[in-house]
């Protein structure tokens, strides 16, 4: 799969770029060198520059945070009847203006419901699995979190539809893609060749692959690699799993495994690149900590970390 359709210009590519300069602070790359652990937020638009950013100051809506209207606001959201038609709102909005962007959602979340995905969980499906607490509550309005299959098939629309949201400006979802997903793949293979001391990265994690968006990407760029996708939804890795299945067959087709980022149970310094690509949003304090402390654990003297999400705000 081509990182940049040949229907756009580069110069126009690049327009896009410039238009949102905010893509420069999305990626932290973590090096993994032999004695010493380096952080570094790595330019986007540059093809030389590293540097640190600072973000500004970001105004916070008045419904939000410790203040009367946002008590008031809470104490709505808390009465499950009226959440639940929120929750009915909110949803045919994000589906609908998905739609208005030329994303299908429906006709998507349709065909994988009605496809044999189902098949896969036996194969996927880690039954001995405890699952965080965190991970069990509700959000993204399904009651379930992401164990579900609804969850599941309505995965890759939303991400095509935040992507586009992300760059409104571009002309199409896979406009779009190169701004967001190349970025984020020029700055990882720009900072592995400055700064490992390795050859080439020859074993790929992508840790919270949900149903493998991320992971095929990754193994697009990295054709050589071995592609590894793991997630705690098994029901998004059947989804992944029979998606690849669907598709044009690769050199190393890519592993699923269903487990905890926080614990894998894989071997230490087993991977060049260990990636996280909009989890962290998701997870709660102690969770991060966890699956930064187990993504270093798994790493090659010479390897990285890279992290790539939305605004907190």
């Amino acid at each position: 799969m081509a990182l940049f359709t040949p229907t756009t210009s580069h110069s126009k590519l690049s327009s896009l770029q410039q238009h949102y300069p905010f893509w420069t602070k999305t990626i932290t790359i973590i090096s993994r060198p032999r004695r010493t652990y380096v952080p570094i937020t790595f330019s986007l638009v540059s093809n030389t520059q590293v540097a640190t950013f600072e973000e500004g100051q970001l105004d916070r809506p008045k419904w939000a945070g410790e203040t009367p209207l946002s008590r008031f606001v809470g104490k709505i959201i808390s009465f499950k009847p009226f959440y639940s038609i929120l929750k009915f709102g909110a949803r045919q909005v994000l589906i609908s203006t998905a739609e208005k962007s030329n994303i299908p959602w429906r006709d998507m979340t349709k065909e994988i419901l009605e496809s044999d995905v189902y098949k896969e969980m036996e194969s996927i499906q880690n039954p001995s699995l405890v699952y965080p607490d965190y991970y069990l509550n509700p959000f993204h309005a399904y009651d379930e979190g992401n164990l579900s299959w609804l969850a599941a098939a309505e995965a890759e629309a939303a991400t095509m539809s935040m992507v586009k949201r992300a760059i409104p400006n571009a002309s199409s979802v896979d406009e779009a893609n190169q701004v967001v997903r190349g970025n984020w793949l020029q700055a990882i293979d720009q900072h592995y060749q400055m700064h490992s001391a390795n050859s080439m990265i020859k074993d790929i994690l992508d840790i919270g692959c949900s149903v493998g968006v991320s992971t095929r990407f990754l193994a697009s760029k990295f054709p050589s690699a071995k592609v590894t996708g793991l997630d705690l939804s098994p029901y998004f890795l059947a989804v992944a799993q029979f998606k690849e299945k669907e598709t044009a067959s690769r050199k190393n087709p890519i592993s699923w495994i269903h487990a905890n980022g926080e614990d894998t149970g894989l071997p230490s310094n087993s991977f060049d690149l260990v990636s996280l690509a909009y989890v962290i949003h998701e997870c709660p304090t102690r969770a991060i900590v966890g699956l930064v402390k187990e993504g270093f654990r798994l790493l090659r003297p010479g390897g990285i970390l890279a992290l790539t999400d939305n605004s907190v705000c």
